[in-house]
Order: structure tokens, then C-alpha cells, then sequence
């Protein structure tokens, strides 16, 4: 089969790979669609905890094709997505609605071969059926949603608060939604992108900020909760600027493993601010596979561009387009 590999950093090709035959209690999908995420950037440039060589790919959907021993409930043909998470399920963070932190944790794409690729072998008890109504390139949405969704029930928003957030990528333009929905009175959002930050007023934000021609808009403000969905160090110590007294920081995008920002320890102590990270999926799959299903979120209008498998390599390697959104690989 074809499949995308990451053989070290900054070298990925296109290149035929074994079939992943099943393993008991697995189930092997043919895959469809295939979300890039700013991971796997970091894990072509050496910045996360890949191994290497890898198949990148963690957010996507496919089709059923083959089952393996004593997998019941699916049918060659299904239409599927999958949570990429690989919890060990036995250690003291997987016992205690930690999976996240698992001591040994894992997940498609990251860790272990994921779905760039023709075919992807994934735990069966992760696959989830899509209903008929649910396309391809929306499925392939559930796992990023269920980051959002991760992070919204670590921050815990209280209704009326005022919100700052950073970023209005795709990921940017979910927490959007996600924070309206959930009772952001005052939700400003800040990018260098006039397109992307006309996309988040349609989409629930009060306040539009570009942050290079609108820096004086900010001028003495401060918020209720921070979010930063752009892992830029020095974009994160301009939002820690911004955090009211008793406000809640929270650290969503993904940085390179050896960034580092300045903060006000006294401020922290002063102030009663409240620091939060949110670590990618924490069994909150199904609730984003819900949320999506019901239409409770835009997603299909985020997709700015859509590849080929063989075109992959080269948007890995080129500068990051400041104007895309979401891009997905169509493999089938």
C-alpha cells in the first residue's frame, strides 16, 4: 500500500509499505480522508515525541475493510472514524479518567503508524460508525473536536465570563464556536488574517483584533480566561499580559518541545491566576463525535484546501500559508 512517511526529521516520502494485516480485536480501515494538524508539522520538523521512521496521521475517516479475530458490531463497508488514542488502561492516570497522561501513552500518527496512508489497523474499540448524514471530510473532524472538547471541560467556563483567545485557525475557529456556545459574554479574537478573523465574527466572536494593525486595541485590557491556539512562545507571554485577577490561562496550541516564555510568578501568586494546559484527546471522543453529529458545530467551511496523498511532502516541507485553514488529504 502507499503511505506517507516521516523517515526523519525534515524528509518525508510517498512510498509502498506492508498491508497492516489485524491483529486480534482490531479492524483495518480503508482510509478517506485525512486531516493535517499542526502536530504533524512538529513531527516533521523534529519538535515532538515521534519516532522515526513514522505514517503521520491522526484525524480522519474511512471504510470498514477488513476485521480482525473476535471483532463483532462492524461490517466490511462501515463508514467510520476512529479515535487515535492508545491507552494502556492499566497505569494510575488511565485508572483514575487520566488517559491522556497515560504513562505509556500512544496514539495513531504520533507514537505509532497512523493514517496517512491506504489503510490504517486501529483497536476496535475505538472505531465509531458514522451516521448517513455525516460526510467524510466532517468526520474526519471529530478527533480535533474532541481536543476542543478536552479543553473546554478542563477550563470550565463559567457563563458571562470575557474571553481573549489567540489564533483563528482552524483549530482557533472551533474553540470559537465552542466557547460561544458555552456562554462567553465578550469573546475577542486576535490573528494576522483578515479573512480567517471575519471567519470567527461569523462564527460567534464579539471582537476582532489583527494583530499587527490593531495592537492598540488591547491597550490596558484585561480578561476573564486567555487561550492561546497558536504554540508561538512569543504570542503566549503577550497573552499572559492579558490575564485579569483571578483569571484563567489556558495553553491549548502545541509548542516545540523546547520553547520556553518569561512569566510573573508574583503576578501568578498575586493575581490567583489559574494556569491550564490541555493535552490532546481525554476519553472525550464520543461527546465530539455527539457535538458533531448534531450540527453543533461548523466544520466543512474550514477546510481551506484539499490534497493528494503524493502532493503531501512538499506542503510539509514549504512555509505555513498564514490565509489556510484546514487542510485534509483525500486518499480515496
Amino acid at each position: 500500500m502507499k503511505a506517507l512517511v516521516i523517515e526523519r526529521p525534515h524528509q518525508a516520502v510517498v512510498k509502498e509499505v506492508p498491508y497492516p494485516s489485524p491483529k486480534p480485536g482490531e479492524i483495518v480501515i480503508a482510509v478517506s480522508q485525512v486531516g493535517i494538524c499542526g502536530t504533524d508539522f512538529h513531527i516533521f520538523e523534529g519538535e515532538f515525541l515521534s519516532p522515526y521512521p513514522i505514517i503521520p496521521g491522526h484525524e480522519f475517516s474511512g471504510v470498514v475493510h477488513e476485521l480482525g479475530a473476535g471483532v463483532s458490531g462492524f461490517a466490511v463497508g462501515d463508514r467510520v472514524t476512529a479515535d487515535p488514542s492508545l491507552f494502556c488502561g492499566r497505569c494510575r492516570y488511565c485508572l483514575t479518567n487520566r488517559g491522556n497522561q497515560c504513562e505509556q501513552w500512544g496514539a495513531l500518527g504520533n507514537t505509532v503508524d497512523g493514517s496517512m496512508a491506504e489503510y490504517v489497523a486501529v483497536p476496535a474499540r475505538n472505531v465509531v460508525k458514522l451516521p448517513d448524514g455525516m460526510s467524510m471530510v466532517t468526520a474526519a473532524f471529530v478527533e480535533p473536536m474532541a481536543c476542543v472538547v478536552h479543553a473546554m471541560n478542563r477550563l470550565q467556563l463559567q457563563a458571562g465570563q470575557s474571553v481573549l483567545l489567540y489564533g483563528a485557525g482552524a483549530m482557533g475557529l472551533q474553540l470559537v464556536q465552542s466557547l460561544s456556545r458555552l456562554g462567553a459574554a465578550q469573546l475577542a479574537v486576535v490573528d494576522v488574517s483578515d479573512r480567517k478573523l471575519e471567519l470567527a465574527r461569523s462564527l460567534g466572536a464579539t471582537e476582532a483584533v489583527h494583530a499587527q494593525r490593531d495592537r492598540d486595541a488591547l491597550a490596558g485590557r484585561t480578561f476573564d480566561v486567555v487561550v492561546d491556539a497558536t504554540g508561538i512562545p512569543s504570542v503566549i507571554e503577550e497573552a499572559m499580559t492579558r490575564l485579569g485577577r483571578t483569571a484563567k490561562y489556558l495553553q491549548f496550541g502545541v509548542t516545540a518541545k523546547d520553547a520556553q516564555v518569561r512569566l510573573s510568578p508574583f503576578d501568578l501568586y498575586n493575581k490567583d491566576w489559574t494556569i491550564l494546559g490541555s493535552m490532546a484527546i481525554n476519553y472525550t471522543f464520543l461527546s465530539a463525535f455527539d457535538w458533531v453529529k448534531e450540527g453543533r458545530v461548523l466544520l466543512e467551511p474550514l477546510v481551506s484546501k484539499v490534497i493528494s496523498l503524493e502532493e503531501t511532502p512538499a506542503f510539509l516541507a514549504k512555509p505555513k500559508d498564514p490565509e489556510l485553514l484546514k487542510v485534509q488529504i483525500n486518499i480515496r
